[in-house]
């Protein structure tokens, strides 16, 4: 088996098929993936195909194939769409800290020390994220397991497997917060790190998180449990029932007669709908509810005369024009006299005669949107003058 020289190969052989994995991912699930199905997704190069399968991107089944369970495993967990629910990596991580923390305790190289110190960061922040994870997917087995297992006893056995995970789960991060807080203090004083300091206060927000979605999974599971026995029984006495019927011995062998007689159950009944009250204000405002206020009266035939209320009249002194009056000033006029002048520019603004009073900060930004808006027609130099403790180019016209 080939593989890839460097990680530059594997981004580009995934890139050039990507179309032909992501189609394999989504349907990883539904159907055998032909290898038919392939060719016309590589643009029937075979080669393409073989490349993939000799670097163990893809392996085939006979006529089917399949992605590789490395890269399977990776697509999975990046894309949050794993449903397998992994406890071991926790427990692995546990004693990986451990051993590294002692490692770090033992150690008197500096270079070293931080080493196993970053070691310990690194595997603290994938204990959060992992557990995170593991309580998501913990979740959506329950929900999938109940809502589309057919088989009742498949059903059961399975919610109580996740039960036993959902145990797993909370044994384990009663470990990690003992390890934080408890077995290892002398480290997690000594070793004083602000990186660190974060991410164990990361790592017990995401720990309180998991604890209290984990009460809740377990409260689900209970329930569903409950669910299926009651479904259980209530199929098992109607295959009873059945069986009487059958036989035309139901009515002899059981009081069904009576207990169907002295039964005042209402489940056929429609259920009850009870008005909701609007608000007056939402009465008088909205156009939609005055119009079906008017057909109900014309419907109930009341004699009151309904009419919307009348705004009172607005003030004279709300209608009268008001002019306001500002004097802009024209750059392309300013811009014509300087280009005629052969004055420097900055010069040449402070003295120019406008309509209006200008101040000095006014001036200066006139100068800067003349020098913006037609730096085509300036010369701008590299000389420089002072004016009240600002420097500005020496700007002339070409």
């Amino acid at each position: 088996m080939n593989t890839f020289s460097n990680i530059k190969e594997l981004f580009s052989a995934l890139k050039k098929e990507e179309n032909l994995l992501s189609e394999m991912f989504k349907k990883r699930k539904s159907i055998n993936y032909k290898y038919e199905y392939a060719l016309d997704l590589v643009e029937n190069n075979d080669n393409r195909i073989q490349y993939l399968l000799n670097r163990a991107v893809i392996r085939q089944n006979g006529s089917n194939l399949e992605i590789n369970d490395l890269f399977l495993q990776f697509f999975e967990q990046v894309l949050d769409a794993n449903e397998e629910i992994n406890v071991s990596y926790i427990n692995e991580s546990l004693e990986k800290i451990t051993q590294n923390i002692q490692y770090y305790l033992n150690e008197a190289n500096e270079q070293r020390k931080y080493n196993y110190l970053r070691t310990v960061k690194t595997t603290l922040r994938n204990i959060g994220n992992i557990t995170l994870r593991n309580v998501v997917d913990l979740k959506r087995n329950v929900d999938n397991t109940f809502k589309n297992e057919p088989n009742y006893k498949n059903k059961k056995a399975k919610l109580i497997n996740l039960d036993t995970k959902r145990k797993d789960i909370a044994k384990l991060i009663e470990q990690t917060e003992k390890l934080v807080s408890e077995r290892e203090v002398t480290f997690f004083t000594t070793a004083t790190d602000e990186e660190l300091s974060r991410i164990i206060v990361q790592l017990k927000m995401q720990l309180g998180k998991c604890t209290h979605n984990l009460i809740e999974i377990e409260r689900q599971i209970i329930d569903f449990l409950n669910q299926i026995q009651y479904q259980s029984s209530v199929i098992e006495k109607l295959r009873q029932i059945k069986y009487l019927k059958d036989q035309y011995i139901l009515e002899t062998s059981t009081d069904i007669k009576t207990v169907l007689a002295n039964n005042n159950s209402v489940i056929f009944e429609p259920n009850p709908q009870y008005s909701l009250k609007l608000s007056l204000e939402y009465l008088q405002a909205n156009e939609d509810a005055f119009a079906s206020i008017k057909k109900i009266a014309k419907r109930v035939k009341a004699g009151v005369k309904l009419q919307r209320p009348v705004a009172d009249k607005i003030s004279d002194e709300y209608l009268e024009t008001q002019i306001e009056e500002e004097i802009q000033i024209n750059l392309e006029e300013v811009k014509n006299g300087f280009m005629a002048s052969g004055y420097a520019l900055f010069d040449f603004v402070l003295h120019y005669n406008f309509t209006k009073e200008v101040s000095f900060d006014e001036k200066i930004t006139i100068y800067c949107q003349l020098i913006s808006q037609y730096e085509h027609l300036f010369e701008i130099t590299e000389k420089f003058q002072e004016k009240e403790n600002i420097d500005f180019a020496i700007v002339y016209p070409k």
